[in-house]
């Protein structure tokens, strides 16, 4: 079995999903700390033909809480948000198959942060056909206090995992070497540069998965893109 374990992120880019295309089961992190300025509750979207951001508004809280226990700003306004991505990709070529998935996820009366993450990325999934099981990391049975490479190992091994891939950016994290003691093979993931025409003006990369299907439909998304990664 194929194992991925990631922080769950709002709307992320496509790289995200070549993971979760890449393995049998993703274990979204409930239980890890909250970190600012990541991409935990933001991403960027195409607006006036350049990179905006867009901000899930999080409840003050302590900097010391996990993701599953930040909550929503109470003031959240799901309707300019709404608004927002309305105006941008209204004359996007597959707004009308898009639209109602974007509805579906800033709608979600959810106010848990996590809850609200969890449900965005499990309905991207179900509208491209992406079948990897989904896991959440406080349910699996292991001793949650351990970190880093440890934590990862004991996950695996209480999956029964035998393939761990990871982002491009865990190389200097994770030994190959450690992982293959355990009989677990160990892979980094590295998506390859991925261009489509966005309105007909210069090409921005890497934005939120929803401009990737904004311009693309699903059957292209599943029968290409989606494939546009290498494991090393």
């Amino acid at each position: 079995m194929k194992l991925a374990i990631m922080q769950p992120y709002f709307l992320p880019y496509i790289g995200y999903f070549h993971l979760l295309r890449s393995v049998d089961v993703m274990v979204l992190y409930d239980n890890i700390k909250y970190t600012k300025k990541g991409w935990i509750n933001r991403n960027r979207i195409l607006q006036n033909n350049k990179e905006a951001l867009v901000t899930l508004p999080l409840k003050n809280d302590s900097d010391h809480l996990d993701v599953c226990q930040r909550r929503l700003a109470e003031n959240f306004d799901r309707a300019k948000m709404l608004q927002q991505f309305h105006a941008a990709y209204l004359q996007a070529p597959f707004f009308p198959e898009t639209w109602p998935l974007v509805q579906n996820i800033l709608t979600c009366d959810k106010t848990n942060l996590f809850d609200f993450l969890h449900h965005s990325i499990v309905a991207i999934c179900a509208h491209l056909g992406l079948q990897t099981k989904i896991l959440v990391s406080s349910s699996i049975a292991i001793n949650h206090e351990l970190k880093g490479e440890k934590k990862v190992l004991a996950l695996c091994q209480q999956l029964k995992a035998e393939h761990y891939i990871n982002t491009i950016g865990g190389q200097h994290l994770y030994s190959k070497a450690e992982f293959l003691d355990q009989k677990i093979k160990l892979n980094f993931i590295r998506s390859k540069p991925i261009e489509y025409a966005q309105f007909g003006n210069d090409f921005i990369a890497w934005l939120s998965i929803i401009d990737v299907m904004m311009f693309n439909g699903r059957e292209n998304i599943m029968s290409h893109l989606i494939d546009e990664f290498e494991l090393i």
